[in-house]
């Protein structure tokens, strides 16, 4: 029992160890390129320059309607669906940074590094730059563009409680995509944006699932960011959830019970496919493999 106890105390001071230490690494990677002010300058100019063309397509096909209910779903969704981007690509990105350009892959697997929890530490930073980019674009939209909301009138603890939620699935469906990585040598720098880019049609982020040919609506009900990015929305623009009819016979509470299965339920296949792809990149001396180009 003592022996189990400690071995168990162990484990948890490595995988801490390995996930504190990954998220200071990762944040000197993604924000040493450039003085603190630069850097600042950049990271509020990225999150607008995106927004600003979904504003300026959304101006052009409705004669500039902004005051649609319609609207501040579509600005919401494409807000937040920037953590995906950044966190689920983040940490997959990770395995093509350290093998391709620092080579630095095996030397991590030598050291007394818990993998999965090393991974998991170099997607903080990314969280934190998507964090800023999603505020300054929340709030853009809130001064400029009349999207109301009654920040008085939101469950904060229920809001942050679904966005941690959402952030933590991200980070387990980035790791299964982390595992893939490793067994792909060749032509996969565009893989994680790929992911990303065909997720964003399936997750009724910018429109309604019913939009899709109805084959391919099955695809959106099974991503759990389908029912993150409605949860969060309806949190801080509740009474126009009817624009975006896909959900509305769901409740909050069963949209969030819905998000929590999907998240364990990816949270056992991202460590078994992990683990699984781990082992034949080991078998196939793929570890370390670099491309060169």
């Amino acid at each position: 029992m003592i022996a189990m106890q400690t071995y168990i105390r162990s484990s948890l001071s490595i995988f801490w160890r390995s996930f504190r230490l990954a998220t200071w690494l990762g944040w000197q990677i993604e924000s040493n390129w450039a003085d603190p002010f630069l850097f600042a300058i950049y990271s509020l100019i990225k999150p607008l320059s995106s927004a600003a063309i979904l504003v300026i397509m959304y101006s052009i096909i409705t004669q500039a309607n902004f005051d649609s209910p319609i609207f501040p779903y579509i600005y919401l969704g494409n807000a937040f669906y920037m953590y995906v981007g950044h966190v689920m690509t983040g940490i997959s990105w990770a395995v093509i940074d350290d093998r391709e350009h620092y080579k630095t892959m095996k030397y991590i697997y030598t050291a007394p590094v818990h993998f999965p929890s090393y991974l998991l530490g170099r997607g903080v930073a990314r969280f934190i730059i998507a964090s800023i980019s999603v505020i300054v674009t929340i709030v853009f939209g809130m001064l400029f563009l009349k999207i109301s909301i009654d920040l008085t009138q939101v469950n904060w603890f229920f809001f942050l409680l679904t966005l941690l939620t959402g952030v933590v699935m991200l980070a387990l469906m980035g790791l299964t995509l982390a595992g893939i990585m490793l067994l792909l040598v060749h032509h996969m720098f565009g893989v994680g944006e790929a992911v990303a880019g065909a997720l964003y049609l399936f997750s009724g982020a910018i429109f309604p699932l019913e939009v899709l040919p109805v084959y391919l609506r099955p695809i959106g009900f099974l991503m759990p960011i389908t029912y993150w990015l409605e949860l969060l929305r309806r949190l801080l623009v509740g009474k126009v959830a009817s624009s975006f009819p896909t959900l509305q016979s769901f409740s909050n509470v069963e949209l969030f019970f819905i998000l929590i299965i999907l998240t364990l339920f990816f949270a056992v296949v991202s460590f078994i496919v992990f683990r699984a792809c781990e082992n034949r990149a080991k078998e196939l001396g793929l570890i370390d493999t670099v491309t060169n180009y």
